[in-house]
């Protein structure tokens, strides 16, 4: 049911995000509902739903679920219109339970976070150099988990291919065994021996391909990532990927983290609040984003082996009891303390 808006009234919007449709509802300041709509996943559907919210009043806030995935073409639509957009977190499993749901029921859920300021966090703005760095990482990893697997398949059918061809694959190493097997000729007989040559070579050359993609991702990643974050990754232990997993989780607008405490939370190296009653005590953080956080991990690692500082930070700490584990916690909270600042901000007035 929709009803008359005063069109100077402040109105806040949900939105359920789908692939082929998004569903948006909106309120009033009092949380009163103003209506309900669908809309398709196009651009002139994001220009529809803008306008059929605007029709209430002016819009504040906007809560949208998923605007990383579903929801990031409309995001970016509203960003570019200047309404704030907050990232809604999946309706409460429990309230699921008890009334059921729909996407209306979602859309509605999405509207009140962002009206009550349960969901606050800044979405991604997805419009800049860190978007691309992003892309390119996907198919980079997508490409070397690929290339893992045709390697591992390849030691697994060396080891039950006919003697006279395991013998000498049996001990090459991992590029040897690639090169080689890549060259094989399996010959116009089909029988076991050439079936497995015809197997052990696409293998191989898919491997090859695979390894030739990420080197060409490569070569678009590390001047890219180098001109996004330059002070970042001239520090001890940064490198292209691990500087670009903590670029990507910040994103293209790492201004809406508003301290260092924010992004090592988002980075999952922050302690957790614990406490009850008497007990004052704080637990490992299991969220955030991570590839950050292992990103972070190998940050402390390196330096663990080869920064004097670092090394002598563990020395001190394991003569006051700290465990190995607990002292790689504190570390990767320390470098993400030392990393928030030289992150790429906009400047611009």
């Amino acid at each position: 049911m929709t009803t008359m808006a005063d069109p100077r009234a402040a109105v806040f919007g949900g939105v359920d995000t789908h692939l082929d449709v998004h569903v948006a509802a909106a309120l009033d300041s009092v949380g009163a509902e103003l209506g309900v709509k669908s809309f398709p996943t196009t651009a002139a559907g994001y220009v529809r739903l803008l306008e059929w919210l605007t029709g209430f009043g002016a819009v504040t806030k906007v809560g949208v679920e998923g605007t990383g995935s579903y929801g990031a073409g409309l995001t970016r639509h509203l960003l570019d219109a200047g309404v704030v957009v907050v990232e809604v977190d999946r309706p409460n499993r429990q309230k699921r339970r008890r009334l059921g749901k729909s996407d209306p029921v979602d859309a509605m859920s999405a509207a009140r976070a962002a009206l009550s300021g349960d969901a606050h966090g800044a979405a991604k703005t997805r419009n800049g150099s860190v978007e691309a760095i992003r892309v390119l990482r996907v198919t980079r990893s997508s490409a070397r988990h690929d290339r893992t697997e045709a390697l591992n398949q390849l030691r697994s059918l060396v080891s039950t291919a006919p003697d006279e061809l395991r013998q000498p694959l049996r001990y090459l190493t991992g590029l040897q065994l690639i090169a080689t097997t890549a060259a094989l000729r399996p010959g116009q007989q089909v029988d076991v021996l050439s079936a497995t040559k015809t197997a052990l070579r696409e293998l191989g050359r898919r491997a090859q391909y695979l390894a030739d993609q990420i080197a060409f991702l490569d070569t678009l990643l590390v001047p890219l990532v180098a001109t996004t974050a330059p002070k970042m990754i001239t520090r001890h232990g940064v490198g292209t990927d691990t500087a670009g997993a903590l670029l990507v989780a910040a994103g293209d607008n790492p201004e809406r983290l508003f301290h260092e405490a924010a992004f090592a939370h988002l980075c999952g190296s922050s302690p957790i609040e614990a406490s009850s009653g008497k007990v004052t005590r704080h637990r490992l953080n299991r969220g955030g984003d991570r590839q950050a956080n292992h990103a972070l991990w190998r940050i402390v690692m390196v330096r663990m082996v080869s920064d004097p500082d670092t090394r002598a930070y563990v020395e001190r700490r394991t003569k006051e009891g700290k465990s190995k584990r607990e002292i790689i916690r504190c570390l990767k909270r320390y470098v993400a303390r030392e990393l928030f600042p030289l992150l790429p901000r906009d400047t611009s007035p």
